[in-house]
């Protein structure tokens, strides 16, 4: 990492915020007091002459996020589904930034397919048409194919967009590991670890076929939903910089005028929102880690459409029902439940207390039941919470920052179509069905289930795993046996390699 390089890129970083205006946006949104606005002012302006000057006629923090680079518009486009944290005005700004940025030529986007799939646009499609969307990292185009006329989007990575976001990246490791130095106590959020997840987020969204094969299996996991779709990827046309799949014709999830006009219950589409999240969370564990309003369109049938795959989370089953008991005990209001289950989990350290835990959760919990979202500060919760953090020493879950993250964009997706939804209520039935499926007697039993599979496997090597185990708990020595086996299997060893002949038998009979 380039020390000097990196220190100018952050030192631009907050001229370009001073040189465009959007330095007073983003303290006005976030109610900054006079101290820190008198700091920020006396370093960053007599540098803002080393600021990106950026579009003029965009407004002033989209101008700043733009000129930046992919990492910082990537970092907007998530602050523009939250206008209960930075504000309506400074949300409206920011959501350009989903789908509305400056193209790249239809010659860069020509020469790309050619150099990717290999053949012309002209031996593709039969229309080929300017970016109708362009983002971050790729635009997208609308397409008809040759042989069958079907309408298809082809999304193409911006040139360059790999050393561009390798630079930014680099300076945000650069930030991170200034600020463990300078502040210990901030080590606990493991700001290099987090800066690292979102590296690795980053490359896999730069490569297409990572994300066509990401399509591909959230479609599967998802066929049977009713009320959501997910375009079919064509693989024969897709690569690793070009993707194609099939159109989505509908309304952005973003355009409240034109639901409204179209005749869609907003406040049910608020409600799917949310339970389709939750439902690839807690159900599939494989969930669409980038839901803001520029990747959701509803159909004329009022389904939701997903698009644009290139982040998606993965939890394992034990996470999801560490997940889902949290929020079932956020739902009964059982804040004692919820701190356990953080103490079981490992959430937090063990020399805490546990009802004083429990305390502080339901200072979060108790101002938002029985509210409508309008009445909610989402901001001074969010302070709250990192208040609470704090006093527990509670690390930064690398594995749940995505999952985190999502939930914050899904939420403020949900709360921009519906102000005055309440997410405890509308998450309860998939998160009460979750819990009836995995946690109760049913899931001990397919735990058990599976077990038991697992250990017929075995049934072939019982005799010798049989034997080793005996030789290991009579004979200290090494033993003689390949070195594959394990040295000592102890009782619970033979215990298992008993169960497992069981099985086997029966499984012969």
């Amino acid at each position: 990492m380039r020390g000097p390089h990196n220190i100018i890129r952050l030192i631009r970083t907050g001229a370009t915020l001073e040189r465009t205006g959007a330095m007073k946006v983003v303290l006005d949104a976030f109610d900054a007091g006079p101290v820190l606005r008198a700091v920020f002012r006396t370093i960053v302006w007599p540098f803002q002459w080393l600021g990106y000057k950026g579009d003029v006629t965009m407004p002033p923090a989209t101008r700043a996020l733009t000129a930046l680079g992919p990492a910082y518009i990537k970092f907007g486009q998530i602050l523009s589904t939250r206008p209960d944290v930075v504000g309506d005005e400074l949300a409206l700004q920011l959501r350009v930034l989903q789908d509305k940025l400056p193209p790249f030529s239809m010659d860069e986007a020509r020469a790309e397919i050619k150099r990717e799939l290999g053949v012309s646009v002209e031996t593709a499609f039969a229309s080929f048409s300017e970016p109708v969307a362009a983002a971050s990292i790729a635009q997208v185009h609308k397409a008809h194919l040759i042989e069958t006329g079907e309408a298809v989007a082809v999304k193409i990575l911006r040139p360059g967009i790999e050393k561009a976001f390798r630079k930014d990246i680099d300076a945000f490791y650069f930030a991170a590991r200034a600020i463990e130095l300078l502040s210990p106590a901030s080590r606990r959020l493991r700001p290099m670890d987090v800066i690292a997840h979102f590296e690795g987020v980053v490359l896999g969204e730069l490569d297409l076929r990572l994300e066509s094969s990401a399509a591909s299996e959230f479609s599967d996991n998802t066929a049977k939903d009713t009320g959501f779709q997910v375009p079919k990827i064509r693989w024969h046309l897709s690569g690793r910089r070009v993707m194609t799949l099939d159109w989505a014709d509908g309304i952005s999830v973003g355009d409240n005028d034109a639901l409204d006009a179209a005749g869609h219950d907003r406040g049910q589409l608020a409600t799917t929102v949310l339970q389709v999240f939750l439902n690839q969370a807690l159900r599939d564990g494989y969930f669409h880690g980038d839901m803001h309003q520029g990747n959701l369109k509803v159909a004329a049938n009022g389904d939701l459409i997903a698009y644009d795959f290139g982040i998606m989370g993965r939890i394992d089953a034990y996470t999801r029902r560490v997940y889902a008991e949290i929020l079932f005990g956020f739902i009964r209001k059982d804040y004692k439940r919820v701190a356990e289950v953080h103490f079981e989990a490992g959430y937090v350290p063990a020399d805490r207390d546990v009802d004083e835990f429990a305390r502080a959760l339901r200072a979060v919990g108790e101002p938002i039941f029985g509210m409508d979202a309008t009445r909610i500060s989402m901001a001074r919760l969010l302070t709250y919470l990192f208040e609470v953090t704090e006093k527990f020493g509670m690390e930064t879950r690398t594995e749940l920052i995505l999952l985190q993250r999502t939930m914050v964009v899904v939420e403020g997706v949900a709360r921009s179509l519906n102000p005055h939804m309440n997410i405890w209520e509308d998450a309860r039935p998939v998160v009460e069905r979750y819990i009836a499926d995995s946690i109760g007697p049913k899931a001990l039993l397919q735990d058990l289930t599976k077990t038991a599979l697992m250990l017929s496997r075995f049934g072939p090597r019982l005799p010798e795993l049989a034997r080793a185990a005996l030789i290991a708990q009579t004979n200290p020595t090494p033993s003689p046996l390949p070195s594959r086996l394990p040295a000592r299997l102890g009782w619970m060893g033979v215990g298992a390699v008993i169960v497992a002949g069981l099985i086997w038998v029966l499984q012969a009979i």
